[in-house]
């Protein structure tokens, strides 16, 4: 609990036996968090077997693999069935660190912002961090052009390190969203689309071997589905078209 606030940490799965332990002993450490949910999707090592032996955590397991953003969409339906006032997203994959749970709990507790990201550019951890410089390059450049779409000013669109407050969840329909990894660009632009807020903290991240990451052709899909994203979300604003991403 935080301020009389249910905190639920989600975290969707793929392939993280390895790194797992460590990630979830982390968020224990804060001191705040009732109730991590993993959610595996259809997992090739043994991350569903080693998740199932940690204390505090709920493991849900997928019939069929749904994608990153499939995945999401159950953490985040989970996370509200067990009354979660706060919900966290951290990666199983130990890439972000868990020590910055109560800086963005505290954001949304408080009734700062409804949504709290953990960018990777504020503070310049991105290369620091070890991040490919081609992705580093494409990180500026898509949050240029989607600011300039959408009329925000986020350091970072790309970050999969974010916390929402349970009014905004249930506020947001994600059952149009992708399923893929263009899912998390979606849900921040319904986020602008129905007036929320967002607030960012600077957040420290690590590129290794065994950290989740998509290739260079998936990351090209992913570039286009953000500027496609963009682009859908200004043709709404301007009554051109009508979305079910962005209903009037």
């Amino acid at each position: 609990m935080y301020n009389g606030k249910k905190i639920v940490v989600v975290m969707p799965a793929y392939n993280a036996a390895k790194t797992v332990t460590q990630t979830v002993d982390e968020v224990h450490q804060q001191g705040i968090v009732d109730l991590i949910i993993l959610v595996d999707d259809r997992s090739r090592d043994d991350t569903v077997k080693v998740a199932s032996q940690l204390l505090g955590v709920k493991v849900h397991v997928h019939e069929k693999n749904t994608g990153y953003g499939g995945n999401q969409k159950t953490c985040y339906r989970l996370a509200l069935e067990a009354g979660a006032d706060i919900v966290i997203m951290v990666h199983p994959d130990y890439q972000y660190t868990p020590k910055l749970i109560p800086a963005m709990a505290s954001m949304i507790a408080n009734d700062l912002h409804p949504c709290v990201l953990g960018s990777r550019i504020l503070g310049g951890y991105s290369l620091l961090g070890g991040m490919p410089w081609w992705k580093f390059i494409a990180n500026r450049f898509l949050t240029l052009a989607e600011n300039l779409m959408i009329g925000a000013k986020l350091s970072e669109y790309h970050t999969g390190y974010r916390a929402f407050s349970k009014e905004l969840l249930q506020t947001l329909d994600l059952s149009h969203n992708s399923d893929d990894f263009v899912f998390d660009n979606q849900m921040l632009a319904q986020i602008f689309w129905h007036g929320f807020t967002i607030g960012e903290v600077s957040c420290p991240t690590k590129y290794f071997t065994d950290a989740s990451s998509i290739n260079f052709k998936r990351s090209c899909q992913y570039g286009f589905g953000c500027l496609g994203t963009g682009s859908l979300f200004r043709l709404a604003k301007m009554g051109l078209i009508k979305s079910k991403l962005f209903p009037k």
